[in-house]
């Protein structure tokens, strides 16, 4: 059943009773749900005590009153840790845009982070550096600072030539979008202190496999777990391979 959270800023769900041990952070437009066969009651083993927020702008929680980074999402979790688990510390498992906010989090909010889990998140950078927009877009932009075309033939353009999430995405989410695309997290990933895990697939396209190794570069002792035949969505897919993560850093000593 959805909660109200973090002073109602949040809405989402809570399984397994007494305060959070682990918060889960969904993908650019998932929910909180996709983590229910991870923590829920039907997960392997049963419901861990967790809160799973929609995140600003998902699910059932309105969207940010401006277009935030990471650190606007990574501030809200902040006081859903501080009122769901009495300030923590929790192990963290973000997937996709949940594990941005995360090592976000993690960084400048160590004392309320035990552990992180991410998987399938885009924090840091692919092989051959960032992708850059199409020729034809660049175009049309350069146009539009000059005044020669309209804001509505950029529009066009955007939508002709944007990504599937920005042409799905409309007010402040796109605006988000366009924002944390621009960040980078390895000032972030390099402030680390707490045990970090990696869950990956092997045939992830929309992350793949090597941004993984990438992090791996700037935390060596990261640990990196690859499940074959399994895609982005490795909430679904590979639940069973998070939960387990999950739980063994569950039961390791705090540091």
């Amino acid at each position: 059943m959805l909660r109200s959270l973090a002073g109602g800023a949040l809405f989402g769900e809570t399984w397994g009773g007494g305060p959070a041990r682990v918060v889960a952070l969904h993908g650019w437009g998932r929910t909180h749900a996709d983590f229910a066969g991870v923590l829920g009651p039907g997960a392997p083993g049963g419901a861990l005590p967790t809160v799973a927020p929609d995140l600003p702008g998902f699910g059932a929680t309105p969207p940010p009153p401006e277009a935030w980074g990471s650190a606007g999402y990574a501030e809200v979790v902040a006081r859903l840790i501080e009122d769901e688990a009495g300030g923590g510390p929790v192990v963290v498992l973000g997937h996709s845009f949940g594990g941005r906010v995360a090592v976000t989090l993690a960084a400048a909010r160590p004392e309320l982070v035990r552990a992180l889990v991410l998987t399938g998140a885009p924090v840091a950078r692919r092989p051959g550096g960032r992708h850059r927009p199409p020729a034809a877009y660049r175009l049309v932009r350069s146009l539009r600072r000059l005044g020669l075309v309209s804001e509505a033939h950029l529009e066009e353009a955007r939508q002709r030539y944007g990504s599937a999430d920005y042409r799905a995405s409309e007010g402040v989410v796109r605006q988000v979008l366009v924002r944390l695309l621009a960040e980078d997290y390895e000032p972030a990933l390099a402030a680390l202190r707490c045990p970090v895990a990696m869950v990956w697939g092997e045939d992830d396209t929309e992350v793949p496999l090597a941004v993984a190794e990438r992090v791996r570069l700037v935390l060596p002792a990261a640990e990196l777990t690859v499940c074959p035949g399994a895609g982005h969505l490795t909430p679904l897919r590979v639940p069973g391979e998070l939960r387990a993560v999950v739980d063994r850093l569950l039961a390791e000593p705090r540091a």
